[in-house]
């Protein structure tokens, strides 16, 4: 029997699903995972039928982050790791450091989620967890840096004092502490984390994707602007959304209480 890919992607409508699958490691991150990172965002953000996507893991656990083993070793001379030499950026779109997707991002979390897998977290929109769920940035306690982005984007997204406790002593904390601090936006019972995720997926994917798409981008683009500026970038971005299709459709809509058919254009 064929070994299966480490990472999958599916499409369920207009939502498409990402899943971390390496159960027996924890879904910690390696060579083939991150090339089917990197080229699963590029195809969800290629595919004007997507409209929103969620990431998840197989076996109970979200990501333990880099497969340290691995890394001790040394990885392997395969097809997935030559596509690094090609490619030098790729294990960082892979990790959601300096790329975004221009889609929504549901993440939907159970048990670990350190590490990398607290890092990636950072580059979602929207973050579920299950009870149990537990979270950590633990590369100091290696002698490691957390190259993923947190040294800048975890005190971005929480309060300075939090963000450095987290950071420096490597701690892991409990999904309620997640929720308690802003790293997630809800807890859930174990177990139904994704199920919650689909529900707010298919929220989003209802509504006007070049409106969603947009709201996103000026939220992105706008970060740490002075007001006046972001202010002009927003009606940069979001006023020629007021012109589209959708946007007649919308209004139609409610005038005729029916839901809104968008198109994307």
């Amino acid at each position: 029997m064929p070994e299966s890919p480490h990472l999958t992607l599916e499409r369920e409508g207009h939502v498409a699903v990402v899943t971390l699958n390496r159960p027996e490691a924890r879904n910690a991150f390696g060579a083939e995972m991150l090339v089917r990172m990197a080229d699963a965002w590029d195809a969800i953000d290629k595919d004007p039928d997507v409209r929103v996507a969620i990431l998840t893991g197989a076996g109970g656990h979200f990501c333990a982050g880099s497969d340290l083993k691995a890394m001790a070793g040394g990885w392997a001379d395969d097809a997935w790791s030559a596509r690094f030499k090609t490619d030098p950026d790729l294990h960082w779109r892979a990790l959601l450091r300096h790329y975004r997707l221009k889609k929504p991002l549901v993440a939907a979390v159970e048990g670990i989620a350190v590490a990398g897998g607290t890092e990636i977290l950072q580059g979602t929109d929207i973050r579920i967890a299950g009870k149990s769920a537990r979270f950590g940035i633990a590369e100091a306690r290696w002698g490691l840096f957390p190259l993923g982005g947190s040294t800048v984007r975890l005190r971005r997204q929480l309060p300075y004092t939090i963000a450095m406790e987290l950071l420096l002593t490597g701690k892991h904390i409990t999904a309620d502490e997640a929720l308690r601090i802003g790293l997630v936006g809800s807890v859930v019972p174990d177990g139904e984390a994704l199920a919650e995720a689909r529900k707010v997926a298919a929220q989003i994917a209802s509504n006007g994707p070049l409106a969603v798409q947009a709201i996103k981008r000026s939220v992105m683009e706008t970060e740490g602007l002075p007001e006046k500026e972001a202010l002009a970038k927003e009606l940069e971005i979001g006023w020629p959304i007021l012109s589209t299709d959708d946007a007649k459709e919308g209004p139609r809509a409610f005038v005729e209480k029916r839901k809104p058919d968008f198109k994307g254009r």
